[in-house]
């Protein structure tokens, strides 16, 4: 393959917008990829989604193989235990622990005592997901942002048990794939999550308020602070109701800074989660 650490097939629990893009930067990089969904309707939409984004790449040049090639490697499941040849999988499922701890357990269950783990948390406890592991040692966070295809940042998360060699390969993974990694401690939100999070909240506190419009909110950030997107418009791209997981975790954990404000929860009770729903904070195309 790529490298003497690069896994020949990754599997990818989840199949929405992180968890193929996911597996999209695994694809042009060379693994095999299996992406397992919860059922066979929604594991036609990942293919589909996966699919749409490789044909992307190959129309822009992203790649060196035909949409052909490439799609010959990437396959969906509905079944755990067709991840059991994978050399390492990630999970992207919902930020719920108890969704989390479930399906690592399980899938930890069906793979080979040295195929390597990780989670694409973006602020829960890693020594908490681990906690429900055999191997905690081959597990760590693995956090990758929102595009995947088009975003630079990996952040690598160890747990108090995670064996140092996951990390290097970790950062070899990252490489491979066109990403630049952190080492960030296990701490809630890690560091991304934490920053961006409390800059959206205030984003929110400041609509609700009246101080500016969403639109000039973010206006102040991208051209006043060089953001290349605005906290409210980046909400939206994330899901609306992602951004209230997040948040309520990190109040719970943190304290009340991270209180979310009522118009993210008002949103989220209206289903207005943003672009995949069409309107958030602002209204979106399909």
């Amino acid at each position: 393959m790529n490298g003497p650490s690069f896994p020949g097939a990754v599997g990818v629990i989840g199949g929405g917008r992180m968890g193929a893009g996911i597996a999209h930067a695994f694809l042009l990089a060379g693994a095999d990829v299996t992406i397992l969904e919860q059922d066979a309707d929604a594991a036609t939409s990942a293919l589909t989604r996966l699919h749409d984004a490789v044909r992307t790449s190959v129309d822009r040049g992203s790649s060196s193989e035909t949409e052909e090639m490439l799609v010959r490697r990437a396959a969906v499941a509905t079944r755990v235990e067709r991840l059991r040849h994978c050399d390492l999988v990630i999970e992207a499922v919902p930020e719920v622990p108890a969704l989390k701890l479930d399906i690592l357990k399980r899938v930890e269950s069906e793979l080979a005592t040295d195929a390597w783990l990780c989670s694409n948390t973006s602020s829960i406890s890693i020594d908490l997901l681990a906690s429900s592991l055999a191997r905690p040692e081959r597990f760590c966070g693995l956090h990758f942002f929102n595009p995947v295809p088009s975003s630079s940042l990996i952040e690598i998360v160890p747990g108090e048990r995670t064996n140092p060699e996951l990390i290097e390969h970790a950062r070899d993974w990252a490489n491979q794939v066109g990403k630049t990694a952190i080492v960030v401690g296990n701490s809630p939100g890690f560091a991304s999550s934490r920053l961006g999070i409390i800059v959206a909240i205030e984003a929110m506190r400041m609509l609700e308020e009246g101080v500016a419009t969403a639109s000039d909110i973010d206006t102040a950030m991208v051209l006043g602070y060089r953001h290349p997107v605005g906290p409210l418009r980046l909400t939206d791209m994330v899901g609306l109701d992602v951004r209230l997981g997040i948040a309520e975790y990190l109040a719970s954990e943190l304290g009340e800074r991270f209180e979310p404000p009522g118009i993210l929860r008002d949103k989220v009770a209206a289903g207005k989660l943003g672009r995949k729903t069409g309107e958030g904070f602002f209204t979106w195309s399909t």
